[in-house]
């Protein structure tokens, strides 16, 4: 495409020759001719200036030579990731691979690409243009919304983890709930959502989940909310829009994450916990700032040590002079 086509797919403003040919998004040092890159932060200027990219998306053009095409915008690595998309389409060929299992009463739509060995139960239904890669395995009765994309592995519906302790063991609670993914949700390899015990288990639109997530049943997850790999989520926890949680995070059942939190890598938030707005950490969890003065305070704790040694034994030898005296 011409970087006057791409510049027109982000709203950027043309430096340079715009008929110029791109043919491929880049690394900002390894762009070569035909390529584009992007640069967003000062401490990369330097590489750029040395870029032999064909043309550069910045936010500033002053602070380039008038003979460098450039792509003006106010979000380079924005800008870049548009650009990415429409140099390199990931839509697949709608087509369901051969060697697939899919019910009969399953709804699929034929705008879908269907992987290698994937896994479609009945009563499914999967909307438009998603993709879904190898071995991944919808059980009866779940619902997929339209653009989804699921990455080798993925299980969504499998039962969840109820069960009623008695005298001889434990009782497996019902699992005969649903799980409803909604559109845009992506979802990493190895991630798996379990099915709702009496309700259903929600992942809102919008939503990414990285590998190895698992969020248990009744959960229901917000729209555009990020969360990170390992990260594991009991049942009936709800995370409301636009939460950001990092990796490997542990959730208690029954806990409510409020819309717009940030949960820091290996938190851990206990059962029935409100997480309400601002930047979490800590086991268990607590405001950043707060958990900052703690790690300082434990960093410190040999030293105290020392010192309340010191100051026993001046009171002992306080307390030996008195008595002598």
């Amino acid at each position: 495409m011409k970087v006057q086509e791409l510049s027109e797919i982000v709203n950027g403003r043309v430096v340079g020759d715009g008929e110029t040919q791109i043919v491929r998004i880049a690394d900002l040092e390894q762009a070569r001719k035909g390529e584009i890159a992007y640069v967003d932060d000062e401490k990369f200027m330097p590489a750029a200036h040395e870029s032999r990219a064909s043309c550069l998306i910045v936010r500033d053009r002053e602070k380039f030579s008038s003979n460098r095409t450039l792509i003006e915008v106010s979000n380079p690595k924005l800008a870049f990731a548009l650009i990415g998309e429409a140099l390199h389409p990931t839509d697949r060929e709608p087509s369901i691979h051969p060697t697939a299992v899919v019910a009969e009463t399953a709804d699929v739509s034929p705008t879908a690409y269907i992987g290698p060995h994937v896994t479609i139960g009945a009563y499914v239904t999967v909307g438009d243009k998603c993709v879904l890669h190898p071995n991944v395995v919808l059980y009866d009765g779940v619902t997929i919304g339209n653009r989804v994309i699921l990455h080798a592995g993925v299980c969504i519906g499998a039962d969840g983890f109820g069960y009623v302790r008695h005298e001889l063991g434990y009782q497996k609670f019902p699992q005969i709930g649903t799980v409803v993914i909604e559109d845009d949700v992506e979802m990493g390899a190895y991630t798996c959502v379990d099915r709702a015990a009496l309700g259903r288990t929600r992942i809102g639109r919008g939503t990414k989940l990285d590998n190895m997530v698992h969020v248990g049943h009744n959960c229901d997850i917000g729209e555009r909310v990020v969360i990170a790999a390992q990260t594991g989520i009991s049942g009936s926890v709800v995370i409301e829009d636009d939460c950001v949680i990092g990796g490997q995070v542990g959730f208690g059942d029954h806990t409510r994450v409020q819309k717009g939190a940030i949960i820091g890598s290996k938190a851990g938030i206990l059962p029935g916990k409100i997480v309400r707005p601002g930047v979490w950490w800590g086991i268990p969890v607590q405001p950043l700032d707060q958990y900052k003065r703690m790690n300082a305070n434990m960093n410190k704790l040999a030293e105290m040590r020392a010192e309340i040694k010191q100051l026993r034994q001046l009171i002992d030898e306080l307390v030996t002079e008195r008595q002598k005296g």
